[in-house]
């Protein structure tokens, strides 16, 4: 693999990036094909239920007059070998006539696992894998945990002034955001990548917060509140939209069994009501990821305050942090102190593959905690396609 490889999978992967908050809870994929050193066609996977990105750029060649018989193709995941809502992509790129594919990374789900590059091989065409496996595999790393492992990916994302400020005292007369409007936007559009967003119960008595994604584009996450007193209030905006975006409470069994009449109206609303048993040595937060994970949401997003998001960090059930850095001194006029919850992420080993992005003034900064590497980590080391080569379609 030369320098040209590798820099047509990089144009690969940020293909890929524009279906970002779209195509979930399909992975985001891009692919770049190439004849004579010219690419002559380009697709990524636009919308979930949309054509993959393979079939896309294989589009764009027929739209450009090229032949892509002999050409070469980069794609940033395994190409399809099952039917799904679209097609297989394996079939496609044989019947157009590719002489080599170059895979960025394998695609650890149960109907894949390399058998769509078994495929290819056996029709002829020459794979390659690896090229820029780890920026393919954190692209969509609560996919690849997901296929590999069926438990949810869990990011902590909040907003935090410089001196560790993560919320405004609440005597305070100007403006209650810390982050800037980019910032925000980009919260919007991580929440339309999510199956869950989850607060503590606080969260709802201070900031009566809606938790859905603006614009929606469709998406509904499921809206989590961990009420373990079955505090929240009847009139909140969670209740009164219930009915057209799913909520759910998580409480003690004490408090459905003691607040019988709270519970009711509660399930009125249309909110459903999960309680988790009272059992010592198991948290409760083990006890909701594991139905999640049942469920089939593949990235849970939690927005609480320190108290939630050092309770995740302390159980090492965090995979992702993301946190918005705002340029400014609240002092006094801060409140909610984010410092004792990321001193526990310190004790932890700190993040890995760390990005930063600025939003303005604020700075993103976005990093997989030691959980979250070894998620990584087992993906890579169970579920290498280099040592499942020879799989037939069958798993034998």
């Amino acid at each position: 693999m030369g320098d040209l490889d590798m820099k047509y999978m990089q144009m690969a992967l940020k293909l890929a990036q524009r279906g970002i908050d779209s195509v979930e809870p399909n992975p985001a994929v891009g692919c770049i094909i190439v004849k004579a050193n010219q690419i002559i066609g380009k697709g990524w996977h636009k919308k979930f239920g949309g054509p993959h990105a393979e079939i896309n750029a294989l589009e764009d060649c027929k739209s450009l007059g090229v032949k892509p018989r002999g050409a070469r193709m980069y794609v940033t995941l395994e190409p399809c070998r099952h039917e799904g809502k679209t097609g297989p992509c394996t079939e496609a790129i044989i019947k157009a006539g590719l002489e080599k594919v170059f895979i960025a990374t394998i695609d650890p789900s149960a109907h894949a696992g390399g058998r769509g590059a078994w495929q290819l091989r056996q029709a002829g065409i020459e794979v390659q894998t690896g090229l820029c496996e780890t920026e393919a595999r954190l692209l969509n790393a609560a996919f690849m945990k997901f296929a590999a492992t069926g438990r949810s990916w869990v990011t902590l994302k909040w907003a935090q002034s410089i001196d560790g400020k993560v919320a405004r005292a609440q005597n305070y007369e100007g403006q209650r955001w810390i982050s800037n409007e980019p910032s925000r936007k980009d919260v919007h559009k991580l929440r339309r990548r999510v199956g869950a967003i989850l607060v503590g119960i606080n969260t709802v008595l201070v900031d009566n917060p809606m938790l859905t994604p603006r614009p929606g584009k469709g998406k509904k996450p499921l809206r989590i509140v961990l009420d373990s007193l079955l505090r929240i209030p009847m009139s909140c905006r969670l209740l009164r939209t219930a009915r057209t975006n799913p909520v759910m409470v998580l409480t003690s069994r004490a408090a459905l069994e003691s607040n019988t009449k709270a519970a009711a109206r509660i399930a009125k609303k249309g909110a459903e009501l999960l309680a988790y048993p009272d059992t010592q040595g198991r948290s409760n937060l083990h006890f909701l990821l594991e139905k999640l994970s049942e469920r089939g949401i593949i990235h849970v997003l939690v927005e609480g305050g320190p108290t939630v998001i050092g309770s995740f960090l302390e159980e090492r059930l965090a995979d992702e942090i993301r946190v918005y850095i705002s340029p400014s001194l609240l002092g006094a006029c801060g409140s909610a102190d984010i410092s004792s919850a990321t001193a526990r992420l310190a004790e932890a080993a700190g993040l890995h593959h760390v990005r930063t992005k600025c939003f303005g003034e604020d700075i993103c900064l976005t990093g997989l905690t030691e959980r979250g590497l070894e998620a990584i980590r087992f993906i890579t080391g169970e579920h290498h396609e280099e040592d499942r080569a020879a799989r037939a379609p069958d798993g034998t």
